[in-house]
């Protein structure tokens, strides 16, 4: 199978690098990606969007043959989402990172301070505890030193979804920061932060306890999780 990489903001396909050697040890092929205006910290990154960020893996997608997974970490949920819009017979499977998928008219995160074009990975201050467990020191040390900025058009932009075919597309929520029991419960609600998700028709979740960013604080833990997704799809 091959595997389609998404990371979340600040990151680029490097911070998967701890993530695929369990996929490709059984055999999948797998494709972490860098997204435009991520390349570097001195990339420009003005004028690029959220739906550039889709763009860019929907043409990815193209150059494959047969069907893809698709795997989006925080902000990278709202992409993948966007590609199975886009490619809703060629997504096998997405998985949903400490995400979820976001739905028409919504943004990722415009809340977040910006700076002109970009939008800088914030002082550790500005997370809530939450996101924060088992980030030790030294791993936020190596991921500030790695942080590239944001385009601002992808933290803001607007999600613009077509096809209700992608709510057929199989789903996987590995739940970190909040318990999948939370999630359950926000839908049953019918809480608006999970609304796309309440649509979706085969959802199935995963607990892997820790902070935001597993595929720093456990990244085996996170692989493994991918790959009996993975291996369920079939």
């Amino acid at each position: 199978m091959d595997i389609i990489l998404v990371p979340g903001f600040w990151l680029d396909a490097s911070s998967w690098e701890k993530v695929t050697p369990a996929l490709e040890a059984a055999g999948h092929t797998t494709h972490p990606l860098t997204l435009p205006g991520l390349e570097s910290v001195d990339a420009r990154r003005g004028g690029i969007t959220l739906k550039d960020h889709i763009a860019a893996v929907v043409n990815f997608v193209d150059g494959l043959e047969g069907k893809v997974v698709l795997v989006g970490h925080s902000g990278g949920g709202a992409v993948i989402h966007g590609v199975a819009d886009a490619r809703p017979d060629r997504v096998a499977r997405n998985i949903y990172v400490d995400s979820g998928p976001l739905g028409e008219g919504g943004v990722i995160n415009d809340g977040l301070p910006t700076e002109g074009d970009d939008v800088p990975l914030p002082p550790w201050d500005g997370f809530d505890d939450a996101d924060l467990v088992d980030l030790t020191d030294e791993l936020r040390a190596s991921f500030r030193a790695r942080a590239i900025p944001e385009p601002r058009g992808v933290a803001h932009g607007r999600q613009r979804l077509h096809d209700v075919r992608r709510y057929d597309v199989p789903a996987t929520v590995i739940a970190c920061q909040f318990p999948s029991s939370l999630l359950t419960e926000w839908i049953d609600a019918g809480h608006p932060f999970t609304a796309e998700l309440a649509r979706i028709r085969d959802v199935e979740y995963v607990d892997l306890p820790t902070g935001h960013w597993p595929q720093f604080t456990k990244p085996v833990e996170l692989g493994q999780a991918i790959l009996a997704a993975v291996e369920r799809t079939g």
